[in-house]
Formats: structure tokens, sequence, C-alpha cells
């Protein structure tokens, strides 16, 4: 073993004995630190000796595998060791540990594996979240697991949560746990605001930035750009910079040697401009930084629930991450920032959860693995997505009828892979089929390695097969090509399969196999539109006008991006129909289906042959299933609304105020009546009151009224009308209706001479809610509106009475309106 190096000063240091005293006396610490303070390579060595750790691991969660490496190999160097001995890193494909590893950095699912597999972690002492503040899913789920495993079963689990920009207060106050900060080191940095020239594209005022900065300060110069994509782009527009300048990308997706590289200083001491994606933002130290050049922007995945579809979408960064990246230019001397957006644009102010924004099959496998829903998130998962990605694994054959995971369910969680990669590549049998499902899997989780775009998955394989055998397309990356071709041997080898990808193959065989990771985006051609495609989910998806795939009567679209009408296929392959008939037998059903007509506004009886929720061919059935009737009824309620329904006025006032004593008076359990709750339980209460009806207005009011008010009792019915009436009987003897609407305040609306000898506003729902008042004069139009009927009496009659007793003299005005008269008259002839 080499020497140790010298441990340099760390902002960090002072605070370590107390970070050490926090986590002796409580299990769980919150600590906040800017960057270069520290704390991702010095906390984690300043607990091994602590009393609670002896004889056990610390995990450390790093969200990048370009951080995991670099921090483990600065805390082995700090130790004068190998990285591998005392402290180690696991990532997807690689693992440098051994018996002797107390510090394992870990990434990415491999933390989630650790705990499912081992949930009582006795070999573990403390988890350690970096970075939290990227909010990663990954990282939200593994501290959800590490909460439950610590309240469950091992409370000496110690939890650090660890970042340097999060709202620490509310994170603390989540943990119930102490929180401590370090005001960091950093030198000055000047921020300004880049301005752009007129209709100037965004590279080449990066471009003009970085030639500004070089020839205006000292040291490197770090960009921020959204992608690779834009890495590409920008390096290429780079070229007349002077020889002494290198230019180098950073990102995700680079060699481990070529990101080694850009972490040392250059061998020739040149300049240096880094290109990165927000990589660079967190964890990993760029020596020689003077300058950082922001493009404000970042590319992250987008999921809507309602179309399905995920995408990766360049969006603004938050505030925090403009700070963060800003500090990257002080971390060795005075430095400068250039932000490429307008100083009058307004960022948001901390990154948003990645749980409430992408697809979640992953998620949800994971919590049917771990057996309960309740684990505690930082934020939830959105009900919406989590129902559409148990639909998704129910259909991939991981989860049972019941939510319960499958065997296969559990095979596809131990590859670490998306759900439906594991998918396909369990789907395949050994030989071509499954070599070809390990190429797919490389290809789909890698950045498209062909630059003139286009549709067809097959044209990215054959470039895959063509750099095989050393002849590359000239319009692919080569070094994109090496990473995909890398990665599948690495599934290659993780499957064991020992047999190498063909080199041609017929490209409906690459969607034999991606049928059985996207099985709902199996697409049959439209007989009327050879561009459309009906999918097996029930939505419609169109083809580009150029599409390499227009003619194929059944395809798998891979990527596919929502638009209001029809979703765009932007990536697939052709697969074949005996295929899917010997792969997907049970899903070509042949019954008989009723659908609403809604220009007809009626059912229609069909015999229909199906793949899915496809239609093949569809002929008249004749007579209407009563059963089926009820049903698309029902459904055509719920693509119509509930307006579609015969409300009457009664009916609407009794649901609002149901649904105002259901806030006022929890304890009753009355049922919620809002549009959301009515839609999704249509089946349960609207369904059976369409027995035996074939239109949507054979239903009348009185039925609408009876399925409505069916999960209520009659006790509870009785109960509901004593406490929230439709009418009050007011001083003069009327009765005037009470109007309701959820939300707001009761509002009795009556003329101001009714209430005369009224001294207090009238209340309902056991006295909890006053009545809003709206006083009207004689010819009924508004004088006052209040809840404080005495208040209005003393202060504000006197006003009104001046004013309304010239207007309307044949009216009761008096002076004294406590012991006077209620009447809803005017005064008799000669009073």
């Amino acid at each position: 073993m080499s020497s140790p190096a010298p441990s340099p000063a760390f902002p960090i240091t002072p605070l370590l004995p107390e970070i050490r005293g926090s986590l002796s006396a409580h299990p769980r610490l919150v600590l906040e630190a800017p960057p270069g303070a520290g704390k991702t390579t010095q906390v984690p060595l300043a607990l091994l000796d602590e009393p609670w750790a002896r004889g056990r691991r610390i995990l450390m969660l790093e969200p990048r595998r370009v951080a995991a490496r670099a921090a483990a190999g600065f805390m082995a160097k700090q130790r004068g060791e190998a990285v591998g001995e005392t402290v180690g890193y696991r990532i997807r494909f690689e693992n440098k540990i051994s018996a002797r590893t107390r510090i394992e950095v870990v990434t990415e699912g491999i933390l989630t594996r650790m705990i499912q597999d081992d949930p009582m972690l006795e070999s573990v002492a403390a988890i350690l979240f970096d970075e939290f503040h990227e909010r990663h899913l990954s990282a939200d789920l593994g501290l959800a697991l590490a909460l439950d495993v610590q309240a469950q079963l091992r409370e000496d689990l110690r939890i650090v949560v660890m970042s340097a920009t999060l709202d620490g207060e509310r994170l603390a106050r989540f943990l119930d746990a102490p929180r401590l900060s370090s005001e960091g080191r950093g030198f000055p940095v000047t921020v300004a605001h880049f301005p752009a020239r007129r209709d100037e594209p965004a590279e080449v005022q990066a471009r003009r930035a970085i030639e500004h900065a070089l020839a205006s300060h000292p040291g490197d110069v770090l960009v921020f750009l959204p992608g690779q994509r834009e890495i590409v782009r920008l390096a290429a527009m780079l070229d007349g910079l002077p020889r002494d300048v290198a230019v180098l990308p950073l990102h995700g997706e680079l060699p481990v040697e070529r990101q080694a590289e850009v972490l040392q200083p250059d061998p020739q001491g040149h300049r240096r401009v880094v290109l990165a994606t927000n990589v660079a933002e967190s964890s990993v130290t760029l020596p020689g930084v003077r300058v950082v050049i922001d493009s404000g922007l970042a590319r992250e995945p987008r999921y809507d629930p309602n179309s399905g579809f995920a995408r990766l979408e360049v969006v603004a960064i938050s505030q925090a991450s403009a700070d963060q990246r800003a500090g990257r230019a002080g971390r060795v001397a005075e430095g400068w920032t250039y932000r490429l957006w307008p100083q009058s644009q307004r960022l948001e102010p901390q990154r948003r959860a990645e749980i409430a924004q992408v697809e979640l099959a992953a998620l949800a496998l994971e919590l049917a693995a771990w057996g309960s829903d309740q684990l505690r998130f930082v934020d939830p998962p959105p009900a919406g997505a989590l129902g559409a990605a148990r639909e998704l694994l129910q259909r991939l054959g991981a989860l049972g009828e019941s939510g319960g995971v499958t065997p296969l369910g559990q095979r596809m969680l131990a590859l670490g892979t998306h759900p439906r990669l594991a998918a396909m590549l369990l789907s395949a049998p050994a030989g071509v089929a499954r070599a070809l499902a390990c190429d797919l899997a490389a290809l789909i989780e890698a950045r498209d390695p062909l630059r003139g775009g286009g549709d067809a998955l097959a044209a990215r394989w054959r470039a895959l097969a063509a750099f095989r055998q050393g002849r590359a397309p000239a319009d692919a990356h080569r070094s994109a090509l090496a990473a995909i071709d890398a990665a599948a041997r690495q599934w290659r080898r993780r499957l064991r399969e020992d047999g190498a990808a063909p080199a041609t193959i017929e490209a409906h065989l690459l969607g034999d196999r991606l049928s059985h990771a996207y099985p709902d985006r199996i697409g049959y051609q439209h007989p009327q539109d050879p561009r459309r495609y009906a999918l097996a989910n029930g939505r419609m998806a169109r083809l580009f006008d150029d599409s390499a795939l227009f003619g194929e009567p059944w395809i798998v679209a891979n990527e596919l991006r929502y638009e209001a009408k029809d979703a765009l296929i932007q990536r697939g392959a052709p697969v074949d129909e005996s295929f899917l008939r010997a792969e997907f037998p049970d899903r070509f059903v042949t019954g008989d289906a009723v659908r609403w007509d809604a220009g007809r506004r009626a059912l229609s009886a069909q015999r229909e042959t199906r793949f899915d929720r496809i239609v093949l061919e569809a002929r008249s059935a004749g007579s209407v299933d009563p059963a089926l009737a009820a049903q698309a009824l029902t459904d055509a309620v719920r693509e119509l609304g509930l307006e579609a329904l015969p409300w009457s006025e009664s009916l609407g006032q009794w649901r609002e105020r149901v649904r105002c004593l259901r806030d006022w008076m929890p304890e009753l359990g009355l049922p919620d009546l809002s549009d959301e709750a009515l839609l999704a339980d249509l089946d349960r209460w609207l369904r059976p009151a369409f027995a035996g009806k074939r239109r949507l207005d054979a239903l009348d009011e009185s039925e609408l009224a009876e399925a409505l008010k069916s999960p209520l009792d009659w006790s509870l019915r009785q109960r509901g009308d004593a406490l929230a009436p439709t009418r009050h009987t007011v001083p003069s003897g009327m009765e005037r209706r009470i109007e309701y609407a959820h939300g707001q305040p009761p509002v009795l609306a009556v003329k101001l001479q009714e209430l005369f000898g009224l001294a207090e506003t009238p209340r309902i729902a056991d006295g909890r809610v006053p009545l809003t008042l709206h006083l009207l004069s004689p010819g009924g139009r508004p004088l006052q509106v209040t809840q404080d009927l005495r208040g209005f009496w003393e202060r504000t009659y006197p006003e009104v009475k001046k004013e309304m007793k010239g207007r309307y003299p044949k009216h009761p005005w008096p002076d004294d309106p406590w012991t006077a008269q209620a009447t809803h008259r005017a005064k008799p002839r000669g009073t």
C-alpha cells in the first residue's frame, strides 16, 4: 500500500465532529454544504471509525457514474490505497469492491437492489444520499425504502441526506432529523447575462461567449449544454479556436478513460473548454475552471399519464441549479459566469422531483416487490402515472391480476433495467433471438447513433452490424456505436448468451423482439389511411411523411411523441403477424362489442375480431346485449363527461350540499361526489342505472338521483337533509332557499324587512357554519352581503335606512329593527 496522500483542508472539515456527534445521538441527519465543501469525499471517511459503524459498510448513493468513480478514486487516494480496497464503487455492469471494502459508492438502481435483496441490511451501518437536490427517482425510492427498513427492522441504521442546494428545512421536518450546514469555501464569482443578437441561434451565442471568455479571462472554460446533441454541434463550431485550447466533451455516455481525462489537468498545460451536460453540475471537480458559460437548459424526462408516453424535453433549469453551476467558476480562484438567457427571465426556485414527471413502471414494480404502497416519499408518486404503470406491468406479465409480482416480474427486477427491456430480454430464446434482444436493449438505452434521423430502428441496427465489421456508415457516430456494442456485450454476458448477433437480418425480427417490450404499442395499419396505425392500447399514431416504415401492415413503436390528435411514431420496426399470433394467441379474440356512436347518439352492436384493443374486423351483430349496453353507456359518460347526464337543479344542489357537508363534518363519512371521484367510480354507481337501456336519454332525473344517492343509507340521507337544509324559515314566517356551492359558504338571499327582530346570523351543520346573508331591498336588489347580522343592524342599517326610505316609502324602515315586526309585505294603506 502506498502512503496516504496529505489531506487538504476542506471547508466541511470543522463540521465533521458535529456530524459525528449528531449521528451518535440521532439516526438521521440532513447535511447542507455548497459545491466544493468536500461533503462527498470527507463525510464517509469521517464516519468509518464511529462505534456504530465498526465492522459494517457505509453506502453512498451517487446520482451519476462519472461522479461515483471520481468520488471513490479521490477517497481511496486520500487513504493511499487503490480503489476496491477500503473504498470501492458499484455501478451498472461494473464494480470495484473486495472483502475489505467498507465504503461503497453506488449508483442508479444498485441501492434499490441491495435493499430489496437484503432488507435487514445487517452489514450496513449507514446510507448516505449525495446530491439529493437532483431528486432522481432512484434516490427518492432508495430513501423511502431505507426509512421503511429503519422504522420496521433497523432502528440503528443511519440515514444522511446531503445536498448543495435543497430545501433543508422542509426535508428535516419530513425526516424528523437534525439539520447541519457548512459554509463552504468559494471565491467570488461575477455573474453576467451574455446578450444574444437578433435571431441568433443558441450555439452561435455560446461560441461568442466562449471566444469572449478565452480573450478576457484566465483559466479553463466550462460550458453547460442540454445534452450530447448540442455538445457535438457546438464542438464542430469551435474548430477555429487557437491550437493551444483543447475542446473536450463531458457526458455520461463517454468511455471511462475519456471521462477520467476531463477530470485531470491538461498534460501539456493547454487551456481547456469543457462542453458538459449537467453531469458536471455536482460531485465532480474540474481543475482549472475559472469561467462558466451556462445555457440555462437541461434535457429531462417528462411523462403524460393521459397518453402513456414519456419523452425527453429540453427545459429551463431551476434557480438552485443555476447557482450551483455558477459556483463551479469559483472553486480555485475568482471566477466569472455568463448566463445565456435574459436577466428578466425568472427560474423556478428548485428542481422538480423526477417522480412527478417520469414514467413509473420501474417504481411500480419495486413497490409491488416490496409488498407495500405505504412507503414515505418526500413527494408521493402521482396516482395517474402509477395506475398507468401498473396497467403496463400487467401487459408485460410482471404483475398478476391481484397486483402481486409474478415469477417473471421477479426475474425482471433482477436484471436492473426498465421493465419493458427486461421483459424483452427474458422472452428471447437462446441464440440469435437473445443476441438481437441484447442489441436492442443497448440501442434503446443509448443516444441515437445516426446523424440523419429517420424512424427505422433497423437502420440503427444495421449501422451497429456494419461497425462490428469495421465499416460504419458515414452518417453514424462511431463513438456512439462503440458504446452500444460494448453495452450489448455486457447484456450478453449478463444473460449468459455465448452467440453473437448475426451480420444481417430481416427487419421484422427486430419488431418481433420489440413486441415483448412494447406490447401496448403494437400497431395495425388503418384500412383507409395507410399512414395511421391503431395501437394495442386503444390510441392512434401516425408516421412521418417520409417514413421508412410506410406500407408495413403491422409495426411496433419504441418511441412515440404525444400530440393532440395522433401520436407521432419516431422510431419503430415492422412485426410479423404470424409471430404475434404465435406469441400472443390470447390477445386475438372474437366477440360482441357495444359502443357509443357519438354521431347517432345511440349504441351500435358489432361482432368484432380484435388484437388487444385493435379492431381487425367488424360486422353488425344485430341485437344488443343488455350488460354490454350498460357498460357502453357508462363508457360514453366517461368520454362525454357528467354533463351528459340529466341533472335537475334540485339534484345538483343535493350534490353540492353533500360535498359541503363532507368538508364541514368529515366525521359523517360522506362519499366524495367531486367530478373526478364520480368519473373514476362510474362502474359502481352509474352502470346499474343503465340496466335495460339503449340510449343515454333513456335515463331520467329520478333514476339518476337514486343512482347518485345509492352510497348513502336512509338514515344518513335524513341526517344530511337536517344538517344542510334546502330552505330556512325567516322571522317573516316565509321559507327562503339556501344556495350551496362546494368550497363557498352557503347563501340565504332574503329581503331585509323579513329579518326584523333577528339578532344573530342563522347557522347550519350543527351550528358550525354561518349562512352568508344576501340582504335585499324591497325591489330584490342587493343591499349588503354579511355573515354578521348583529353588526349590520348596529353599524350599517342606519345608513341603509336613510338611503332606502325615500326610494321605498311603502315599506317599513323602523328606527329600531330589533323589536320591529318582520314582514314580507308593504305597509298597509294609510300607514
